[in-house]
């Protein structure tokens, strides 16, 4: 029998953060460096927009790597790279994610679904224990019946 996971429980992946955080840092340092060494013929503001065109890149990044899924007592968060959406347990019918998904789809009441980025399929052992623990407090704290 799977144990009922501690309330409140957050899954991000892993890999996906340190690599967009690290590649954000890799491009904001190398186009530092070019704005510093870049011929005389560049201005003060082509050197500042190639800062700036950095530090675009790095939140997107920033944005790709804050995907996350939070659950509590009331419900669950499903904080997506450009979009959150708060939702309580009798909302969510089911979560599934099919071999090769990149992440879970939550199926909710009102027919439509929502993606939930912050369990990644690239992740497989990590994203199926996430996955498991995200279906456990479904069944005890939603309101769809168990299948029969």
């Amino acid at each position: 029998m799977t144990e009922t996971p501690a309330i409140p429980t957050v899954w991000r992946p892993r890999t996906t953060r340190i690599v967009a955080y690290t590649a954000a840092g890799v491009i904001v340092l190398g186009l530092i460096v070019l704005a510093v060494v870049v011929p005389e013929q560049y201005t003060v503001w082509d050197r500042i927009l190639m800062v700036a065109f950095g530090a675009f890149i790095a939140w997107v990044l920033h944005m790709l790597a804050r995907c996350r899924v939070a659950a509590d007592d009331s419900g669950v968060t499903v904080v997506n790279a450009f979009a959150s959406r708060r939702l309580e347990w009798p909302q969510i019918l089911d979560v599934t994610m099919n071999v090769g998904d990149p992440w879970p789809t939550l199926d909710l009441a009102d027919g439509t679904s929502i993606s939930a980025m912050g369990i990644n399929g690239a992740e497989k052992t990590r994203a199926a224990h996430q996955l498991t623990e995200l279906r456990t407090l479904l069944k005890t704290r939603g309101e769809t019946p168990d299948p029969v």
